[in-house]
């Protein structure tokens, strides 16, 4: 059975730091492009980061750029996003999905989506 499981969402004041885990299971990850996607309440789903499947290319929102850094460990077959500086606007559900030797990360073309992991910035 596919499944994308995060994890790693809490509570946390502005400029502090969370690492989100995107855990792999069915499926070997390191055929896949993951990317990270959020969703603030009240706004439509945006792209945060993505990791290609071929190259190892980075793709970064410049809402992100420069805090947050997506990392592969395939043995473990989990993608990681450490958030730091995190703001309040950076308050959402976060999603991870895959796509099958992906080169990017079309949201409206990925394969399997995560149920997501709510990350909150607050004093």
């Amino acid at each position: 059975q596919v499944q994308l499981v995060e994890s790693g969402g809490g509570l946390v004041q502005p400029g502090g730091s969370l690492r989100l885990s995107c855990a792999a299971s069915g499926f070997t990850l390191n055929y896949y492009a993951i990317g990270w996607f959020r969703q603030a309440p009240g706004k439509e789903r945006e792209g945060v980061s993505c990791i290609s499947s071929l190259d190892g290319s980075i793709y970064y929102a410049d809402s992100v750029k420069g805090r947050f850094t997506i990392s592969r460990d395939n043995a473990k077959n989990t993608v990681y996003l450490q958030m730091n500086s995190l703001k309040p606007e950076d308050t959402a559900v976060y999603y991870c999905a895959d796509k099958f030797l992906g080169g990017a990360c079309p949201q409206d073309g990925m394969d399997y989506w995560g149920s997501g992991t709510l990350v909150t910035v607050s004093s």
